[in-house]
C-alpha cells in the first residue's frame, strides 16, 4: 500500500501542475467567423446596351461588310461582360443608317422610350472607307502578290440617361496579306479573296473599340425602373443578369427634366431627378427582375427610376 501511494504521489503532483498552468493561461478573446466571400464574388452592375446594325458607306463590301463589323463588335462586347446586350434596340431606334440620316435627332427624340425599356447606352456606327490594294511581281507564271486591306470604321455611343453623345472615334483595320497566285487565276476567286480580306479588316477595327466603349460606359450611372408594385413588394426590371445582389440598396428617383438653350432651342442636358426614397433588394424574380421592399421614404410609383445608392 505504501508503495502504491509513493507511486501515485508524483503523478498527482504532475497533473495538478499541468492544470494550474492551464488555468493561468489568459483567455483568447472571442472572434466571430469572418465571411470568406471576396469582393470579386459580387457581380458588378451591368448596363443595358443597344447595338444598332452599322452602315457601310464604302462602295465595296455592301451590307455583308456592315453586318460583319456589327457582329464582331457585338461578340467582343459580350465577351467583356460589362454590358447586357438588348436585342430589341433596333425596334426602338432603327439601324445606324437611319440615325446618321437624321443627324442623330432620332436618338434624343426616343431617349425616354429607351429609358422605359431599361436601355442605358446606344451604339451606332458606319464603315467610312474600305478598299483592297494589291501589288504583284510583273513577270512569271506564278507571281507573288501582296494585298493590303484598308478600312476605317466609326463608332458612336449615346448616353440615354443624359440624352447626349459620349463617345465618337474612328479606328482603322488595316491588314496586309501575302500569298502566291497563278497568273491565270479565276477572277471570281480574286473577288472572293478581296471580300474575305475586307471582312477580316473590319473585324480588326471593331475589336479596337471595345476597351474604349467599356471605359466610357464605366463613367455612367446604371439606371433601372420600377416595373410593378403589388402590396408591399416593389418589382424592378433588373435581376441576376444585371448584377443586382440581394441586400443592395437602391434609390428611387423621378425622371429628370430636359433643359433647352432658349436661344438655339437645342437640348443641353437633363436635370437630376428628385429622390423619393430607397428600396432594399430582397429576392430575385428572374434573371431580368428583382423584388424589393421599401427601405425609406415613400410615394414610390410604377415607372419611377432606380439607381444604386
Amino acid at each position: 500500500m505504501q508503495v502504491l501511494k509513493s507511486a501515485l504521489l508524483p503523478l498527482l503532483t504532475l497533473c495538478f501542475f499541468i492544470t494550474s498552468c492551464a488555468l493561468d493561461q489568459p483567455r483568447r478573446p472571442y472572434r466571430p467567423s469572418v465571411s470568406k466571400k471576396k469582393a470579386h464574388e459580387f457581380s458588378p452592375i451591368r448596363k443595358k446596351i443597344a447595338i444598332l446594325t452599322f452602315h457601310n458607306e464604302a462602295p465595296v463590301g455592301g451590307k455583308d461588310l456592315a453586318i460583319t463589323a456589327t457582329e464582331e463588335f457585338r461578340r467582343e462586347i459580350a465577351y467583356a461582360r460589362d454590358f447586357i446586350i438588348d436585342p430589341m434596340g433596333e425596334r426602338i431606334f432603327g439601324n445606324s443608317q437611319e440615325i446618321y440620316a437624321g443627324g442623330g435627332v432620332k436618338l434624343t427624340q426616343l431617349a425616354r422610350k429607351a429609358k422605359m425599356s431599361g436601355i442605358n447606352i446606344v451604339i451606332f456606327g458606319r464603315i467610312k472607307e474600305a478598299r483592297v490594294r494589291q501589288k504583284s511581281d510583273e513577270i512569271g507564271f506564278v507571281r507573288k502578290v501582296k494585298s493590303l486591306a484598308e478600312t476605317y470604321v466609326e463608332i458612336k455611343a449615346f448616353d440615354v440617361q443624359g440624352n447626349k453623345e459620349i463617345f465618337s472615334e474612328v479606328m482603322d483595320g488595316n491588314v496586309s496579306d501575302e500569298n502566291l497566285k497563278f497568273y491565270q487565276a479565276d477572277p471570281e476567286d480574286s473577288i472572293a479573296y478581296r471580300q474575305e480580306l475586307l471582312r477580316y479588316s473590319v473585324q480588326v477595327a471593331a475589336r479596337k473599340f471595345v476597351p474604349k466603349v467599356v471605359k466610357a460606359g464605366e463613367k455612367l450611372d446604371w439606371m433601372g425602373r420600377v416595373a410593378k408594385i403589388i402590396g408591399t413588394r416593389i418589382y424592378i426590371n433588373a435581376g441576376r443578369s444585371a448584377g443586382i445582389n440581394i441586400g443592395d440598396i437602391l434609390k428611387v428617383v423621378t425622371e429628370g427634366q430636359e433643359i433647352y438653350d432658349p436661344a438655339s432651342g437645342a437640348i443641353i442636358g437633363i436635370s437630376e431627378g428628385e429622390v423619393k426614397g430607397t428600396l432594399e433588394v430582397v429576392d430575385y424574380l428572374s434573371d431580368e427582375g428583382s423584388a424589393c421592399i421599401l427601405h425609406s421614404g415613400g410615394s414610390v410609383t410604377e415607372g419611377d427610376f432606380v439607381q444604386l445608392y
